[in-house]
């Protein structure tokens, strides 16, 4: 069973008052805690020339974009070059929003062993910057989101955005790896408001 925002920040207000001499009052419920719906969720969808983000927070009024963007890198830059940027960009990101959560695209069979190895340094570049902040990380896979967002597993990636652009108000479409990564927050959101009936892969 879970709780709302507005019953755990009641909660606080109550632990908040004096504790009883000799005694100290521990919080009932962690940031972490799988009870709370986490309040600003950071969604990435992993690539090495072109890592979409997105920063949502959950409010009463519903979910508010706070950033999105492509952490972008030339074809002539070295892979290491850019996934050191992916994981400076990402740091960055964490200082300005402070995220309680982190939300990644699930891993899938590519055809070409070789783009799925590069794939997998960009995964790991990403996860790593968001592991040293102490964030809970999930993955989710793509088809899954497809289906939350679209309503249908095999939806293209225009149908993602438009879609995500519609729920999240957004004046403009989003460019498609930062839809990808809005997509992933706005599912984790979902998935998390269901009391853990169909909870993500913490990884």
């Amino acid at each position: 069973m879970g709780i709302s925002v507005q019953q755990f920040e009641q909660m606080q207000a109550r632990l908040n008052g004096r504790p009883a001499r000799g005694r100290s009052i521990s919080p009932l419920v962690t940031r972490h805690s799988p009870l709370i719906t986490p309040k600003t969720i950071l969604g990435i969808d992993p690539s090495v020339r072109g890592t979409g983000y997105g920063v949502i927070r959950l409010e009463k009024s519903g979910p508010v974009v706070l950033a999105q963007g492509t952490i972008s890198c030339p074809k002539d830059w070295e892979r290491s070059r850019c996934l050191a940027k992916i994981s400076q960009t990402l740091r960055e990101i964490l200082c300005l929003y402070q995220p309680t959560v982190c939300v990644v695209e699930g891993l899938f069979f590519a055809q070409n062993l070789k783009t799925a190895i590069i794939m997998g340094e960009a995964r790991g570049a990403a996860m790593a910057a968001i592991a040293e902040a102490g964030l809970d990380i999930y993955e989710i896979a793509t088809r899954k989101v497809k289906q939350a967002i679209v309503g249908y597993g095999a939806a293209q990636k225009l149908a993602v955005a438009k879609m995500v652009q519609r729920m999240l108000k957004l004046a403009e479409l989003p460019a498609p790896d930062a839809a990808d990564a809005l997509a992933l927050a706005l599912t984790h959101a979902q998935e998390n408001s269901r009391h853990g009936l169909n909870a993500p892969k913490k990884i």
